[in-house]
């Protein structure tokens, strides 16, 4: 029978998290699986992820080559986001914009005519041609593994959120309280398909539900959802 574990963050320790300058983050309670289940879930991780990569190198170097010819280097995008806890970790993902995309943001977002994290979801002018068959197959996550393998993330999990987006969040809080996710309950749902409160919804139930068993049925789900490319974007 699993504990109830409950994780608060006060307004001070938030700030001194660099989480979001005065604002108070509280992880609610959540059902904490058997005590093997981290130990386990981490051997898990490590396994997927150097199989995945190996099985994967051929499709890293094509997608790294054509980056360069299409639009030149950087090859990957490092953006900072909220784990475990909220600790701030580089999220990597091969780079599927315009170099300049972070500047050009404002721009995009009123060429879209969207606001928030529904953004992702419009056509971004910003993406490249290249960008946006990286992202259809989900090449552009395959970096991710590095993460997965330093233990900023896990295998399966919540999707990690910008700090940015923080201010969306609501009780989807509770997704702090574990690791984030390459794939998870909302990625092999229908991924983009899906509006954004749902992708919450579906996140916060894995925390409360999460089991060795079901992060192994999501992995087993994941490939053919990709190649389904039911709600690629």
């Amino acid at each position: 029978m699993g504990a109830w574990t409950s994780v608060r963050f006060s307004r001070s320790m938030a700030a001194a998290s660099s989480i979001a300058d005065g604002m108070p983050v509280s992880v609610e309670t959540a059902r904490e699986p058997h005590l093997g289940y981290h130990l386990l879930k981490r051997m898990l991780d490590i396994t997927v992820a150097i199989a995945v990569i190996m099985i994967t190198m051929p499709i890293w170097l094509i997608a790294a080559v054509a980056i360069i010819v299409e639009s030149g280097r950087p090859v990957l995008f490092r953006q900072e986001r909220l784990g475990h806890l909220g600790r701030r970790f580089v999220c990597i993902k091969f780079r599927t914009m315009v170099p300049d995309a972070e500047s050009r943001m404002h721009e995009a977002m009123r060429a879209a005519a969207v606001e928030g994290p529904e953004f992702k979801r419009a056509l971004d002018p910003r993406v490249t041609r290249l960008g946006r068959l990286l992202r259809a197959w989900s090449v552009d996550e395959l970096p991710q593994l590095i993460n997965v393998l330093r233990g900023e993330m896990s295998v399966v999990g919540p999707r990690p959120i910008a700090a940015w987006e923080a201010e969306y969040q609501g009780h989807g809080w509770r997704r702090l309280a574990v690791k984030p996710g390459l794939t998870g309950t909302w990625q092999i749902s229908g991924r983009s398909q899906i509006g954004w409160d749902a992708r919450m919804l579906l996140d916060v139930e894995y925390v409360d539900k999460r089991s060795l068993g079901g992060d192994i049925g999501i992995i087993l789900r994941t490939p053919w959802a990709i190649l389904a490319r039911r709600g690629a974007v």
